[in-house]
């Protein structure tokens, strides 16, 4: 068993996930997340057990996402494809369970929170931020999409927000993160919540849940002003459209308006390929269930995997860590609607 996560009981009911990877931001390895699962499908039934804590090790953050040097391994053949598939495949999995899981988890999303991490933690019945959280889904920076059931939880944000944050990749701040419904409550410190949690005995708990969400209420207070409210109306006037064409055209039309240009400029220089993928699959999912749109992001992250813009997104970001990858795809023109269809198939 990996000791990249930590896994502890104590003889009061509580379980707890601790990701152990700081040096890495808790950046999750397949080996992780097949070891999370284990131990969510072992706890399932367990008398014992009645509440999940999750939480990342070290000062820096939660999870920053996967492991994206490792996935970059994929074209090396066969054997390394499908290793990385399967990496997705299970991680997936993991979050789907969490969202179902019949005991409440309490996830504590502090410092960095990114792709996996997002995914890990939005299935989980109690979603805690705190001052130092920083929230993203910055996929579409190296080629990619927001999977992890991103066009499931975007979907659910206020008006066209999940849009923009998915398309722009975007960092947002606790109270942003209240407000597109991606965590339950905020609070400026987390020891005093952690610290209860250990001491109470929740297998005398009539009502484990309810005992659990009068613990972090307690500690609730109101974050600092957020920004997307305050642009929500520039939101849906340019991110209402169902193609990145003509939202980037709306936006050009208003060049003066330093949101539009500014967005319109963050669009343009993310991977055509990912922008267009992103929001067909955003307009796709809007009825559909977190199971379904994880069924997708499997088939469409299988399609990036095969993608030759993605290696150089990695390439570029992660590797050499300039941040202007030059993908094959350079224009919104150069990315046909087969192209599109070709990442919604599986084959």
């Amino acid at each position: 068993m990996t000791d990249e996560v930590k896994f502890y009981t104590n003889d009061k009911g509580l379980a707890t996930i601790t990701l152990n990877r700081p040096k890495a931001l808790n950046s999750l390895t397949h080996e992780m997340v097949v070891a999370m699962k284990e131990h969510l499908n072992e706890w399932r039934d367990r008398a014992d057990i009645q509440v999940i804590l999750i939480e990342g090790a070290g000062e820096k953050g939660f999870c920053a996402g996967g492991d994206i040097k490792t996935l970059s391994q994929a074209r090396n053949g066969p054997k390394d494809f499908e290793k990385a598939r399967r990496f997705f495949e299970d991680e997936y999995e993991v979050d789907l369970m969490i969202q179902e899981y019949p005991k409440p988890i309490a996830a504590c999303l502090d410092g960095i929170v990114m792709g996996g991490g997002v995914g890990l933690t939005q299935g989980a019945s109690h979603r805690i931020v705190t001052e130092r959280t920083k929230w993203a889904m910055p996929e579409m920076n190296i080629g990619f999409f927001p999977d992890v059931g991103g066009a499931y939880f975007f979907n659910k944000a206020p008006g066209y927000t999940g849009r923009y944050l998915a398309l722009t990749s975007s960092t947002i701040k606790a109270a942003d993160i209240l407000y597109i419904h991606a965590a339950d409550y905020y609070v400026s410190n987390l020891k005093p919540v952690i610290d209860e949690l250990i001491t109470i005995d929740w297998t005398q708990e009539h009502d484990p849940a309810a005992k659990l969400t009068s613990v972090i209420t307690v500690q609730h207070s109101k974050p600092e002003a957020g920004m997307l409210s305050s642009i929500q109306d520039d939101i849906n006037h340019y991110f209402q459209y169902d193609s990145v064409e003509t939202i980037v055209e709306k936006l050009e039309s208003d060049s003066t308006h330093s949101f539009a240009a500014e967005t319109r400029e963050t669009l343009l220089a993310k991977s055509p390929v990912s922008e267009k993928v992103t929001l067909k699959h955003l307009i796709d999912s809007e009825n559909k269930s977190l199971e379904d749109v994880l069924q997708m992001d499997l088939v469409i992250a299988t399609g990036f995997l095969k993608h030759e813009d993605f290696y150089k997104g990695i390439e570029s970001v992660i590797f050499k860590k300039n941040h202007s990858p030059a993908y094959t795809y350079k224009h919104l023109a150069d990315v046909s609607e087969n192209m599109v269809e070709s990442f919604f198939t599986d084959k």
